[in-house]
């Protein structure tokens, strides 16, 4: 019998806002992402100088699985949480920026620190790396974020045991536009999310 599951805590980020379970937990007056993902790795006091190294999609998603996953991990033991994550854009933005570095022939530099970030997944291999994850995960490109699919994919993770809980969202960046919405899925119940799902809290 599929056992039934529960949203636990969720965290969007947008408009140079940062809000957790439905909470605004930082907000600045509009600037670019590379200075708001600064000023919020500050102010949460995150402790990890490999993140100035990432590009912005993996910085959203970092910053958006720190708030969530932090406070549940520990460093001492494996954590049994799989990712599962999608956006539109794939690595496009910095798919265009390493081209750029290679078009030029004048000044001609093909950055590694550049290229190692043009594929989506590489992501959810910092978030890994952060949290101590060797569990499942996943990064799909949709044209929107496909909230059945993803709810479904995280339900079949859960209930043939291999995740205890799963990380799961939408993680939109490009040409500084950005969206991150993550939350985490159990077979724990959570009457704070009874009456919603993943669509309506994404939506909100």
């Amino acid at each position: 019998m599929t056992q039934k599951t529960h949203i636990q805590s969720y965290c969007t980020i947008q408009n140079n806002e940062i809000v957790l379970n439905g909470t605004s937990v930082f907000k600045i007056e509009p600037t670019n992402f590379a200075d708001f993902s600064k000023q919020a790795y500050r102010n949460f006091d995150m402790q990890y100088p490999k993140f100035f190294k990432m590009d912005g999609l993996s910085k959203l998603a970092f910053l958006g699985s720190e708030l969530l996953l932090s406070p549940i991990t520990s460093s001492e033991q494996e954590n049994n949480i799989a990712l599962v994550l999608a956006n539109k854009s794939s690595s496009l933005d910095t798919d265009v920026k390493y081209q750029e570095s290679i078009s030029d022939k004048e000044n001609y530099y093909p950055s590694p620190a550049v290229f190692v970030y043009t594929l989506p997944n590489i992501c959810l291999g910092e978030i890994s790396i952060r949290h101590q994850l060797k569990s499942e995960n996943s990064f799909f490109i949709f044209d929107a974020f496909n909230t059945e699919f993803m709810w479904n994919y995280s339900n079949i993770l859960l209930n043939s045991d291999k995740a205890d809980l799963v990380l799961c969202g939408w993680v939109e960046f490009f040409n500084d536009d950005y969206k991150a919405f993550l939350c985490l899925i159990s077979k724990e119940e959570n009457e704070n999310y009874t009456n919603e799902t993943i669509n309506t809290l994404y939506n909100k």
